[in-house]
């Protein structure tokens, strides 16, 4: 099992990283631009949305503005772009998914990662990815896990020219609380965090001074 707290410590830009343990889940966003690092998590009806901290700062609201988290019915959904929405209109993870590809930042061609929380403990983790200039969809399915343990999944293996997409399995990982979880983040490239235990949900934000 890997050393969240590590891991996180080690790697300067994992970009967006979903965590999904037993009752537990954590979304956070990071940023190596201006436009990418001018934003913040606030609550909603159903979940979560980033909004622009400062709007003359604003270059392509496209694609960071979305809702990361969302509940459908007694299942949560989490991901790093507006396929929340279409996972939510569609009712269905996988086929939605299969409607979606990798975001069209070239050369980065960022993943589209998002996880889906069900009331019995299962879930899900997906990533859509480029490969061979076309889109390669990872389902991975999990029964549930046990306390104090989780998986991780992230748009990148970290800081690069282009970013290397994520590769492989969902790692394994401990579940460290909150705030150690945004404190291992690094400091120039945080940005905001969620963490939702046992239903108790906190958002962390750079630019409100957390």
């Amino acid at each position: 099992m890997t050393n969240f707290l590590e891991f996180l410590k080690s790697n300067p830009y994992p970009g967006r990283g979903i965590a999904v343990g037993k009752n537990c889940v954590y979304y956070f966003i990071m940023g190596r631009s201006e436009n990418s690092r001018n934003r913040i998590f606030s609550l909603t009806d159903d979940g979560i949305r980033t909004e622009v901290f400062d709007p003359s700062k604003v270059s392509d609201p496209s694609l960071i503005i979305y809702h990361p988290v969302r509940s459908m019915g007694d299942a949560l959904i989490v991901t790093n772009g507006d396929q929340t929405d279409t996972i939510k209109n569609m009712g269905d993870f996988r086929k939605a998914l299969m409607t979606r590809e990798y975001e069209p930042d070239d050369p980065n061609f960022t993943p589209r990662i998002s996880a889906i929380c069900y009331a019995d403990g299962s879930f899900e983790l997906s990533a859509l990815k480029r490969k061979d200039g076309r889109c390669l969809r990872e389902f991975f399915c999990y029964e549930g896990c046990d306390e104090g343990k989780g998986y991780f999944i992230s748009t990148y293996q970290g800081d690069g020219s282009p970013l290397p997409s994520f590769a492989g399995e969902p790692i394994e990982i401990d579940m460290p609380k909150p705030e150690e979880v945004w404190n291992a983040l690094n400091e120039a490239n945080k940005v905001s965090l969620y963490t939702n235990v046992n239903g108790e949900v906190k958002l962390f934000n750079k630019n409100l001074g957390d």
